[in-house]
């Protein structure tokens, strides 16, 4: 289950950045695409992470977030995997590190996805239950109440 490559469950179309790029319209991306992660790119390469972690020990107001640009808070140190790597070494990596994302590149360095903590939850969760045991029964509870 686990040998699985990282592309057949990464997220490939994935929301990115530049380090020009100000902490407000980072924020408003994590506020409306409901994501913690966002990686930093150039010319489509990864260079940075920047997280609503970041943001969070910044301690500044949103006020100021407008004059703040990426390229002084982002992550430049990424813990990064490629996209035929395998699921077990993502979960490995994400518990070891306690990281919550990784991004996928490719030899070059190439941005070609992301892999949170989530989606490894769910994969395994789905492979084992391949349809919802909990919810259908909380759901139908209320339902009838």
């Amino acid at each position: 289950m686990m040998n699985e490559q990282i592309r057949s469950i990464m997220t490939k179309s994935v929301v990115t950045v530049s380090q020009e790029s100000t902490l407000n319209e980072v924020s408003n991306i994590f506020k409306k695409r409901r994501i913690h992660h966002i990686p930093v790119v150039k010319d489509n390469k990864l260079i940075g992470l920047v997280t609503t972690y970041d943001l969070w020990k910044l301690n500044q107001t949103e006020e100021n977030y407008k004059h703040i640009h990426v390229s002084e808070v982002m992550n430049r140190n990424v813990c990064k995997i490629s996209p035929i790597d395998k699921i077990g070494t993502a979960a490995e990596l994400l518990m070891d590190r306690r990281f919550h994302a990784l991004p996928v590149v490719n030899l070059r360095g190439e941005l070609k996805g992301i892999v949170t903590s989530f989606d490894i939850m769910k994969y395994t969760l789905n492979k084992v239950y391949p349809t919802p045991i909990l919810y259908k029964e909380v759901l139908g509870v209320r339902a009838m109440s």
